[in-house]
């Protein structure tokens, strides 16, 4: 019964919560994009990408979005179920399943999703690591479907205390 009400939580009641935290933190950030202007062409011609950035990086990563088009290809665990929750809230959908457990319908709505102009984030180093190191699925991926890969990251400044007088906004820089 208590696991029952705590996935009912997990699942319904937090995700909208995260989203306001989330939301709050960029609204009280200072955002700045870093090389976003080196892609204006490619997005004027129509042109889609396979978003990636590092699983420990996916705190900001709905504000780099490029475009109203978007899928991020998420597990089908329940930490996956409840990330793929808190990311409708900002107007993403979700592609669930993996590629280590070679899951062909996940990989082919990936490609389906690709030829009809979204853009696909993927962590390419997945949450089972090892950490920053690129696996094969996501060049192949590239490859097969010959859509450039995007780097995206961002960092953040240390916060300041809460003390009047001082500008408590941090700066995040997303790259890509």
């Amino acid at each position: 019964m208590f696991k029952e009400i705590k996935y009912f939580l997990l699942l319904n009641v937090l995700p909208p919560i995260i989203f306001l935290i989330i939301k709050f933190i960029q609204i009280t950030s200072r955002i700045e994009h870093i090389n976003r202007h080196n892609l204006n062409d490619n997005l004027e011609k129509g042109q889609n990408f396979i978003v990636c950035f590092w699983h420990g990086r996916l705190l900001m990563m709905p504000f780099a979005r490029l475009r109203k088009t978007g899928k991020v290809l998420i597990s089908r665990h329940r930490d996956g179920e409840f990330i793929a929750r808190v990311i409708k809230f900002f107007g993403l959908e979700s592609i669930r399943g993996s590629f280590r457990k070679k899951s062909v319908s996940s990989v082919r709505e990936i490609i389906s999703s690709l030829k009809d102009g979204f853009d696909v984030a993927i962590t390419p180093d997945g949450p089972k690591g090892p950490r920053f190191k690129v696996k094969q699925g996501i060049i192949e991926l590239a490859r097969i479907t010959k859509t450039p890969i995007l780097p995206v990251t961002y960092s953040a400044c240390k916060k300041k205390p809460l003390i009047p007088g001082i500008d408590l906004s941090c700066r995040h820089r997303l790259t890509g």
